[in-house]
């Protein structure tokens, strides 16, 4: 739990066998110490949960040992950590050194969360067990994102962490299905060591071939200068960075797609769970597994895009963008979270038209949502549009996103949108505040420079947040289509009694996770893997048409979502059957084959709160 708030992106420390050099080592323990103090703070507040549960139930020479052993091992960290602030530049040396003793403190914490299901199994009721194994194995889940780069630490921590937890409760003969719960945690042991490398095989890759990209453009930057025939050998270099480039945003969208699969089947079941537990507690805890899963899938977007954006895969198609059809989308997007936190979301100014691109600008305002959602506890969000007059007499189109949440201090104000920094408030952050790379605004900076677009943000702490984004005013073209509506309401408590989905999806875990939670919002639910079952049912099929037909992109033997589609449309001609198609790319291009085809495209893992306002918007059904 508390490894998770540490950035993956500078856990690269063994790349130093593919090329990087001491200092590159030096300055992966230096972003180590600076993430330290969130990662005191997630092991705090677990010592803390750990006490108030347990307290009452153990004996209390047993809790008073073992919270001491954490709060020595957690004021060593500490003393680790002020060390490092007296000596920043201290040489790599002196830096690896240390590195050695926060390897061992960082497992002797491993064991401290082992011991602590040895010592306090079987106390109390069978929801503090539940909550024992959450929390402990929370902090497996955590350590992917520091320890994944790092194998054998992570085996090591891992190990320390989950034996004892499998030997103890496979030992509990007092419990019925103790020997199944401990196989269970066993292949969860297993799943997460292949969940960890493959995520660290994907970022270090990832990395590693950027860190080529800028050795290959200081290079060419040098050989510029250079006669005739060093600037030949500059263009050769420009060419192979250029590819470096590109392989590298393949291979992390092949890499995020895999990823993506097992985050959306996992998002699917702890939501189905939730639907069966009546306890708060126990629905808390499936609650905070669908939140990890939004954070995972949030680094997965970041990453791509600022790497899409780094290598000039964004062309800039300015147009004439109405703000009632975008401004629909977000309410549709962004509405369950809102509703979720108890926040306002409203828009003002949605009559207006802009002249901007409008893939850009709609994941401009996403992102600035986004962050006003996160950072609001209390009161609302405001996504507003005002005419404004421009320096050169002209007229532009001032939109803004204004929020009642934490604030940015003054001192922060200027690296916001600086890559991999993140605001720290007045306060301290809640664990949904910090999740991410501190990446989103940095994509917004970059997006609004392509549009040329200037963009400011004025913050009080304790009081809010306006983002402010100037573009051009645009026409409505004539022959565009001004009546629709706004975007339907997500509800929440959706049902679809008597309602018919089809599903097709080749991925089994996903496709089971889909039809279990289907069938829990009351929904009929027939479901194949391939376009060829499809077939093989409608020919055989005399039944009424569909409600709706829910499919994914990439189906076996090359086919893919729209054969589905064409061939489930072809049978019931009359009927323009609603469709959602969802992939497990991130790299966008589907747009128009959306409005081609007719349907309404989700990026996995999909939430089942963004899943829920999708299906309710496509059949115009609410709670």
């Amino acid at each position: 739990m508390a490894e998770a708030l540490t950035n993956p992106a500078t856990a690269q420390a063994p790349l130093a066998a593919s090329g990087a050099g001491s200092d590159a080592g030096a300055d992966h323990i230096r972003a180590l110490y600076v993430q330290t103090p969130a990662t005191l703070t997630g092991n705090g507040v677990g010592l803390l949960l750990m006490t108030v549960i347990f307290g009452p139930l153990a004996p209390v020479p047993t809790v008073l040992a073992w919270l001491g052993v954490g709060a020595t091992l957690w004021l060593l960290r500490l003393a680790h950590w002020l060390r490092f602030r007296r000596q920043r530049r201290a040489p790599a040396a002196l830096l690896h050194a240390w590195r050695r003793s926060w390897r061992a403190l960082v497992l002797s914490q491993g064991a401290l969360w082992g011991a602590a299901v040895w010592l306090f199994w079987g106390l109390g009721t069978p929801y503090h067990r539940v909550a024992l194994i959450l929390i402990v194995y929370s902090y497996c889940l955590g350590s992917v994102q520091l320890l994944a780069t790092q194998r054998k630490v992570f085996l090591v921590f891992i190990s320390l962490v989950l034996t004892p937890t499998i030997v103890r409760i496979a030992s509990d003969t007092t419990q019925e299905w103790h020997l199944q719960l401990a196989f269970i945690l066993t292949l969860l042991f297993f799943l997460t060591v292949l969940m960890a490398r493959t995520y660290g095989n994907a970022l270090g890759h990832a990395i590693s071939l950027k860190r080529r990209t800028d050795e290959l453009a200081t290079r060419l930057r040098q050989e510029m200068a250079l006669a005739d025939e060093a600037r030949r050998a500059a263009d050769e270099a420009r060419r192979a960075a250029e590819a470096a480039n590109r392989a590298k945003t393949q291979f992390f969208a092949a890499a995020s797609h895999d990823l993506r699969q097992p985050l959306h089947a996992m998002g699917l079941f702890a939501e189905a769970l939730r639907q069966r537990i009546r306890d708060p507690e126990v629905a808390s805890l499936v609650n905070s597994i669908n939140e990890s899963v939004d954070a995972l899938e949030g680094l997965f977007g970041e990453l791509l895009d600022i790497t899409r954006i780094d290598t000039g895969g964004v062309d800039v198609r300015p147009e004439p963008v109405r703000l009632k059809e975008m401004f629909g989308r977000l309410r549709l997007h962004f509405e369950p979270a809102a509703f979720e936190k108890g926040l306002m979301l409203a828009f003002r100014g949605e009559q207006h038209v802009a002249l901007a691109d409008p893939v850009l600008l709609e994941r401009v305002l996403r992102n600035l949502v986004s962050n006003a959602i996160r950072y609001t506890d209390d009161g609302g969000v405001l996504v507003s549009a005002r005419l404004r007059q421009g320096g050169d007499g002209g007229r532009l189109l001032l939109l803004q996103v204004w929020d009642s949440g934490i604030g940015i201090s003054e001192a922060s104000l200027p690296r916001i949108f600086d890559e991999f920094f993140q605001v720290q408030g007045g306060r301290p952050l809640q664990a949904h505040h910090r999740k991410g790379l501190g990446l989103g605004l940095a994509i917004v900076k970059r997006l609004a420079a392509l549009m040329e677009s200037p963009i400011s943000v004025r913050s009080r702490v304790g009081r809010g947040t306006v983002f402010s984004l100037e573009v051009p005013l645009g026409r409505a073209p004539r022959s565009a289509d001004a009546t629709a509506g706004p975007a339907a309401k997500a509800a929440l408590g959706l049902t679809l009694e008597g309602r018919h989905v089809v599903v097709v999806e080749d991925e089994q875990a996903v496709r089971e996770g889909l039809v279990v939670l289907l069938q829990a919002w009351g929904a009929e639910v027939t479901d194949f893997d391939t376009v060829e079952a499809v077939e093989h049912w409608l020919s055989a099929s005399l039944g009424p048409a569909p409600d709706l037909l829910l499919v994914d992109y990439r189906l076996p033997q090359g086919r893919t979502g729209l054969d589905a589609l064409a061939v489930l449309r072809a049978r019931w001609p009359q009927q323009r059957l609603p469709a959602i198609l969802i992939t497990g790319s991130s790299l966008g291009g589907h747009e128009a084959e959306a409005e081609q085809h007719d349907f309404h495209l989700l990026v996995k893992p999909v939430l089942p709160a963004k899943l829920r306002a999708m299906i309710a918007f496509k059949l115009n059904v609410r709670a």
